[in-house]
């Protein structure tokens, strides 16, 4: 059998080379630079108006950090299932869990009990923390496998934790003292949609996390043009990677503002645009296709748009020419 020799070629980028920081744990890697904008805005919650600055958030992600360890016996190397809408609660939870080396499996809260406690199960989840109304979709799997349930709400169904009492910590509690290996210590444990078969879950390492924020943003050229000055909408599912990698992360790591959404609704979001003068609007080809259809963006001011981010899907030309020139002042990019 003839065999052929194999020429290798390399092609290098012009643009410079990144530095990436994938030596730091997740939490370390994204609070870095927070001395730059600890006064800044980090989260607003659009459905209460509730401001968050950078300072605040590191302060509630610490002590969430503590609570999982004091309260609820959270060690190292365990899985806690966020199973929330976009919230504060849900940056404060996940990162919480970075701080005291947890791991988070994200699951959306519209699946079904069976679905849930099958990713719950997998996973083998320790502490489930969701809204008051799904308590009673994850409350017999959490009796029968001694898992503890956190509700964010303020009113707390019987047999549960209250998120807020979490947070209350004594002047003396310290943060866990963890020893992270980013290279092979899991921060997060999101699960496949199951397009190819059945949902797996995905170890993500702080390395993979960090490596992955770090070639969006970082360096002289990032390829993603996020800043400090940003404020972006965050309206896609945090539960999904494409939110939590692209959207929540990289918005922390550079200092920008997330405004964040529960879910998406034409008139309310093109609302939190024009209020909060968002600046980047990453979304999906069905929520610009209903934009682009809606006479109801026509009435908002989105002048303040200067790049709307694209991707789960491909967008299509057709779609494409109709968003620039429903915004022709604002960069389209694409996410893949």
């Amino acid at each position: 059998m003839e065999t052929k020799e194999i020429q290798e070629f390399i092609f290098k980028s012009p643009l410079p080379d990144i530095t990436l920081k994938n030596h730091l744990p997740l939490h370390t890697y994204i609070f870095q630079n927070i001395s730059q904008f600890r006064s800044s805005q980090c989260l607003i919650n659009s459905v209460t108006g509730e401001i968050f600055t950078y300072d605040d958030v590191e302060v509630a992600t610490k002590k969430v950090a503590i609570g999982f360890r004091n309260k609820l016996g959270i060690q190292k190397g365990d899985v806690i299932m966020i199973l929330l809408h976009n919230s504060p609660e849900f940056v404060f939870s996940f990162l919480g869990a970075s701080f005291c080396g947890a791991i988070s499996t994200t699951a959306n809260p519209l699946y079904t009990i069976q679905e849930i406690g099958k990713q719950a199960k997998g996973s083998r989840a320790k502490v489930i923390i969701t809204h008051a109304c799904y308590v009673e979709k994850v409350r017999d799997f959490a009796q029968e496998n001694d898992v503890k349930i956190v509700c964010v709400d303020d009113s707390t169904p019987e047999g549960c934790f209250s998120f807020c009492e979490l947070k209350e910590i004594n002047e003396n509690d310290e943060l866990p003292e963890v020893d992270i290996n980013p290279d092979e210590d899991l921060v997060a444990l999101p699960y496949s949609s199951g397009t190819t078969g059945l949902p797996k879950g995905v170890m993500l390492t702080h390395k993979n996390l960090v490596s992955s924020v770090s070639v969006l943003v970082d360096g002289e050229n990032p390829n993603m043009n996020f800043h400090k000055e940003d404020s972006i909408i965050c309206v896609l599912p945090l539960f999904h990677i494409y939110c939590l990698n692209s959207v929540f992360l990289t918005a922390l790591r550079v200092g920008a503002t997330l405004v964040i959404m529960q879910k998406f609704d034409i008139n309310n979001c093109m609302e939190v645009v024009e209020k909060y003068k968002v600046t980047i609007t990453p979304f999906v080809p069905p929520i610009l296709l209903a934009i682009i259809k809606s006479e109801l963006a026509d009435k908002y001011d989105l002048s303040s748009i200067r790049m709307v981010q694209s991707g789960g899907a491909p967008l299509g030309k057709e779609l494409e020419d109709a968003i620039r020139t429903k915004l022709p002042s604002a960069v389209l990019g694409q996410v893949s």
